[in-house]
């Protein structure tokens, strides 16, 4: 399977380096710089692949303590030449924050696409399906909730994706309406997942051609955050799918108590 194509933006070292962000062009004069707690980048090796999964997991046991046991070892998706998975973490210990994984439609359909029958006219369309948002419990639990999400978006911009889709259960469905994603599907349809253990899911996705135009004429308290400000603690770039191998399982893990929140 093809590598997607390469990203624009720094992977994790790189202060010297522009990231790609989510104003249009022209606007750099209109942003301002705001460095984070922590930061959000893409797994390199074996070791961020195990924090990384130790965050989803405990995310999912607080919700779906049965369906989590199968996330405690890299998911077939984890693999894929075409998906990202990023880690956030704290700078001042390291620890995992929060992650998330990233696929694009470049060279295959999305993963979700062997669930749900998407529109014909967004099948036509440049696509990236964000899975596996989970965040650590804490103060910053809903500012790397937003930066995350950012991250995506981020991803999504620059590789000239045009559409950022995800499926969201009930009731986090509802904190990515209120980002403006919109039902992909006729009504507020919700659509059981094999993959989710068959928990029903709301499929939804952003517009990123318009997204600055449909935040700024929604007044949206975010606008500043997504679109006019840049944040060098996010990196998105020179990512590469982790392989992980055959001694990875759940007997390997110290892992963290089930009292995080999973947000897809």
């Amino acid at each position: 399977m093809k590598h997607p194509t390469k990203l624009t933006a720094p992977s994790s070292q790189y202060a010297d380096q522009q990231t790609p962000h989510l104003a249009g062009t022209g606007l750099a004069s209109r942003q301002t710089t705001e460095y984070l707690p922590f930061i959000i980048r893409p797994i390199r090796d074996q070791g961020d692949l195990r924090k990384a999964l130790e965050v989803r997991h405990a995310a999912y046991a607080r919700h779906m303590p049965l369906f989590a046991d199968a996330l405690r070892s890299p998911e077939a998706d984890d693999l894929e030449d075409d998906v990202m998975i990023l880690l956030a973490e704290s700078k001042l210990d390291g620890s995992s924050l929060g992650s998330a994984r990233i696929q694009n439609n470049l060279h295959r359909p999305l993963n979700l696409e062997q669930s749900v029958d998407l529109p014909p006219w967004l099948k036509e369309k440049r696509l990236a399906e964000a899975r596996r948002l989970s965040v650590a419990p804490g103060s910053p639990g809903r500012l790397v909730k937003m930066a995350l999400i950012k991250a995506c978006l981020m991803y999504s911009f620059a590789n000239q994706l045009q559409w950022s889709v995800l499926a969201a259960r009930p009731p986090l469905d509802r904190s990515y309406e209120k980002l403006l994603f919109r039902d992909l599907l006729e009504g507020e349809t919700f659509i059981p997942l094999p993959r989710e253990n068959n928990v029903p899911h709301r499929v939804l996705g952003l517009d990123m051609e318009n997204l600055e135009a449909a935040y700024t004429q929604a007044q949206h308290p975010l606008l500043g955050f997504f679109c006019h400000t840049r944040h060098p603690d996010i990196h998105v770039g020179n990512g590469q799918a982790i392989k992980a191998e055959p001694s990875i399982a759940p007997s390997t893990y110290t892992m963290t108590k089930p009292s995080m929140r999973a947000w897809a």
